[in-house]
């Protein structure tokens, strides 16, 4: 086993895994930090700022028991379904630009989603809990379990709460495409942005909804190392 610490911790090429996982996030991140950049200065026809579309949207939704508020930070949006609250950060709340309409559009994606009952949304959500958990916990759990000589049943624990973090993010991918579908058919639906905007209101969308799918596939791909590093260690005992 002394070969293979070695060779793990210094020499381990499945490190390229975490590698091209990190390229992916940072690459979705700078994508969608541009394009939400060039169109948060293109300016709605409608003159609708994010919080008034957002209002708008849930009003003419039939949604009247969401509030909407605001929250520091940029593009740190969400919909609280557990307390019926949808959060629009600085950079959206009061701009009357064709990505904030946008964003907002989104985040009223998700309050719809949770007054119909979409059931990945619940799924999602119901998965909130074990996620943590397995974000914080997965990894500490392998390396005590490495630690403690190679324990397999705590490097196993370990391995499948870890699992848990990363089916919430396949989980989420599935959510964002709907709520982002949803959003600009409202937007279309209700005539709040023009084709034309549409068409920028889409790119925005569609930079966010590449960070979901970089996340997801940079959990994949930890895990599949983690799974590659100690899923046999019987075999090398």
């Amino acid at each position: 086993m002394g070969h293979y610490g070695y060779y793990g911790y210094y020499f381990d090429p499945t490190y390229i895994l975490v590698l091209i996982g990190a390229v992916l996030c940072l690459w979705a991140q700078a994508r969608v930090s541009s394009t939400y950049k060039k169109y948060s200065r293109v300016r709605s026809r409608s003159g609708l700022t994010g919080a008034a579309a957002a209002q708008r949207i849930l009003q003419m939704s039939g949604i009247y028991d969401v509030r909407i508020e605001h929250v520091r930070g940029e593009l740190t949006d969400h919909y609280d379904p557990a307390n019926k609250v949808l959060r629009l950060s600085d950079s959206v709340y009061g701009s009357n630009s064709i990505a904030a309409i946008g964003v907002a559009a989104h985040e009223c994606g998700h309050a719809v989603q949770h007054d119909k009952g979409y059931a990945p949304l619940s799924v999602r959500t119901a998965l909130v809990p074990a996620a943590n958990i397995g974000s914080k916990a997965g990894i500490p759990l392998i390396l005590l379990g490495a630690l403690l000589g190679m324990n397999q049943l705590l490097i196993q624990i370990g391995i499948w709460v870890f699992a848990l973090a990363v089916l919430f993010q396949v989980v989420t991918l599935p959510v964002e495409f709907n709520a982002s579908g949803r959003a600009l058919a409202m937007l279309g639906d209700y005539g709040m942005l023009e084709r034309d905007e549409t068409s920028g209101c889409r790119k925005v969308l569609s930079a966010a909804a590449l960070t979901y799918v970089a996340a997801a596939a940079s959990a994949i791909l930890q895990l599949l190392r983690l799974v590659l590093l100690f899923g046999n260690n019987r075999n090398r005992d």
